[in-house]
């Protein structure tokens, strides 16, 4: 399943951890707290955004008086006590990243989320220590829809983007990681469309139900 590669690249929330309910949660709070109605298809609309791209596409879809900074706090501080206390690993998350070290591959992440979220999720779920690089689409130009973030991923684990295997659950990030020229194996997620899941199936190299899937025993 993952001859010739020797880096593993995964994204975060919706893959390695359950957290794609909170921030929907956080956003339908954050537009009724201002007194806005939540549009049905939000999720769609901001689904492979960065955190930056989506405060940007908050303040103008909503004529938000907050500057971008200000609605990222906001943000950043409703999720904070949600990822330190609340969220956790999928099932076979972590036994397959020790797999993975065992196997001296490397195990980069490639996320839209900021660093201070990230850190606190993966410390409190005792994985930091594994990754050998964190690359956030905040250091890029495009969002994940595009190859950009998973190019630099795979340059700070020091390998070719045909070295590398990207993990995923959505299809706009699917995309992304397949034009960048890597082997992309999709994760159940719940929040996905079957419309969308079936979409994905069609495109990945291997789509998994659980990562319990790829353990050796």
């Amino acid at each position: 399943m993952l001859s010739n590669i020797k880096g593993v690249i995964f994204d975060l929330d919706g893959t390695l951890v359950d957290s794609m309910g909170v921030w929907a949660k956080i956003d339908s709070d954050y537009l009724t707290d201002l007194g806005l109605e939540v549009p049905k298809n939000l999720k769609e609309e901001i689904t492979h955004l960065g955190f930056k791209e989506v405060a940007k596409y908050f303040k103008k879809r909503f004529n938000i008086a907050s500057s971008e900074e200000e609605i990222m706090k906001t943000w950043h501080d409703m999720a904070y006590v949600e990822y330190k206390n609340n969220i956790k690993l999928k099932s076979g998350a972590r036994e397959f990243l020790e797999q993975l070290k065992e196997s001296n591959i490397k195990i980069g992440l490639a996320t839209s989320n900021s660093y201070p979220l990230l850190e606190v999720c993966l410390k409190s779920n005792d994985i930091f220590h594994l990754f050998d690089s964190i690359t956030i689409t905040g250091e890029v130009s495009r969002g994940k829809d595009f190859p950009d973030v998973y190019l630099l991923a795979a340059e700070r684990l020091g390998l070719e983007p045909k070295e590398c295997a990207v993990f995923e659950d959505i299809l706009p990030a699917v995309k992304g990681a397949l034009s960048a020229g890597m082997k992309v194996f999709a994760v159940e997620e719940h929040t996905v469309s079957e419309e969308e899941k079936a979409q994905i199936k069609e495109i990945v190299h291997e789509y998994i139900d659980s990562f319990n899937d790829l353990l050796v025993n």
